[in-house]
């Protein structure tokens, strides 16, 4: 069962983790290795990436006890981070995180929601 929960500092290591292993593993198929490396980089400044966290507040998605993926929803409703981890793709994670932030954007009266979509997840908002 998936269940989608707030974030707390401490998962920003292992959302980085999410992250940097899903865009090098599953992204990469669809950008060079320089674009990959320019948006998932080796060299991580851990205190940025907590401050990037704390700022959009994500929902984060459990499944077998392991964080599966994480998404957010701001007051604009841009959705700038949606992530799901590389060992859990089409396994409905995505599908309930969706669900979570459609959820949350009527209970806030977001009327329209927008992201900057990878070729890669393209096929997934299509759906």
């Amino acid at each position: 069962m998936i269940t989608i929960r707030n974030f707390s500092d401490e998962d920003a290591p292992q959302l980085w983790l999410l992250f940097y292993h899903t865009i090098r593993t599953i992204n990469c198929r669809d950008y060079s290795e320089a674009q990959v490396q320019a948006w998932a980089s080796d060299e991580v400044d851990a205190a940025l990436w907590l401050q990037k966290m704390q700022a959009i507040q994500p929902f984060v998605a459990e499944l077998d006890g392991r964080i599966a993926g994480y998404t957010d929803l701001q007051k604009d409703g841009l959705i700038d981070h949606f992530f799901c981890h590389k060992d859990y793709q089409k396994q409905g994670v995505g599908k309930a995180l969706m669900h979570y932030v459609l959820a949350q954007a009527k209970t806030r009266d977001i009327k329209t929601l927008h992201s900057h979509v990878s070729k890669t997840a393209k096929p997934f908002y299509m759906y």
